[in-house]
């Protein structure tokens, strides 16, 4: 007597089949979810990484020389125009050392301040308002109680404004801004036989984008019923208007040469290789 094996029935093997196919979807989905979970948290990662390499440090060093004993009378912009980029500066996240009436000294400790704030993503602005004197071929802010004679003390007493810019570079800075309202006809050029008129071309470094309140050579006089001079007054009004640097700084000098109809052209050199962000308030600043 022969045992009989034991069969399925049709029905039952299409329920087996059915059962088997929707737990290998289920281990399926599974995987791929957990996949796409991991790829997720690897881009998201990278993004968060990417934004972060564009959030460095934002510093300023603002100098407003007003009071110069040599001069017949005080420089009132200057200092108006320090308070006024300050304020404007800290609501777009810079971190603002302001010095008023700088003495040699106090632009040195100033700079090294700076220096020793800088990080390899930091984007760092250097303003100066008051008097500059060409020499050679560089552009030297004077401090308040420079004493000079002839234009060897220019080199001696003042700061140069492209030795401030290398040393940012050499502390590894990712952009340079820089803005040299001092166009204005100093007390002691007729002091020694080659004084200049005006600032020399400033020649921007790698990454940096300069704005000065006039073309090389040329003077400009401070309107006398204004609390704070063209360059500033523009500047501060594009700023709201553009988050980008090189656009407000273009803007600037585009204004103030229509509204002074072509006797006042700011200067602007760039060489930046990327869009640097003045404003923060990207919403609604235009481009």
């Amino acid at each position: 007597m022969t045992a009989r094996q034991p069969s399925l029935s049709r029905r039952s093997a299409v329920i087996a089949a059915a059962l088997l196919c929707t737990v290998s979807l289920a281990l399926g989905a599974h995987a791929a979810l957990n996949k796409r979970s991991i790829d997720g948290g690897k881009a998201d990662a990278v993004e968060q990484g990417a934004m972060s390499a564009g959030t460095g440090a934002r510093l300023a060093l603002v100098i407003g020389n007003g009071h110069y004993p040599d001069a017949n009378a005080p420089l009132a912009q200057p200092i108006n125009d320090a308070r006024a980029l300050t304020g404007a500066l800290r609501r777009d996240g810079f971190d603002v050392d302001i010095v008023e009436d700088a003495r040699k000294d106090d632009i040195s400790r100033a700079i090294e301040r700076l220096k020793s704030r800088i990080k390899p993503d930091s984007v760092v602005m250097l303003f100066f308002g008051g008097f500059a004197i060409q020499s050679g071929r560089e552009s030297y802010m004077i401090p308040v109680d420079a004493k000079i004679w002839r234009e060897s003390d220019v080199r001696r007493e003042g700061t140069s404004v492209e030795r401030v810019l290398d040393a940012v570079r050499e502390q590894g800075a990712r952009a340079k801004l820089v803005v040299i309202d001092a166009s204005r006809r100093n007390p002691y050029e007729r002091r020694f036989r080659s004084y200049s008129h005006g600032l020399a071309p400033i020649t921007a470094p790698a990454n940096a984008l300069i704005l000065s309140s006039a073309t090389p050579g040329q003077v400009l006089d401070d309107p006398k019923d204004q609390a704070n001079s063209v360059l500033v007054s523009e500047l501060l009004n594009q700023l709201g208007k553009s988050p980008s640097a090189e656009a407000v700084f273009n803007k600037t000098r585009n204004a103030i040469a229509r509204s002074s109809d072509g006797e006042q052209v700011p200067s602007v050199s760039s060489s930046l290789v990327e869009d640097i962000r003045l404003s923060t308030d990207v919403a609604n600043a235009g481009s």
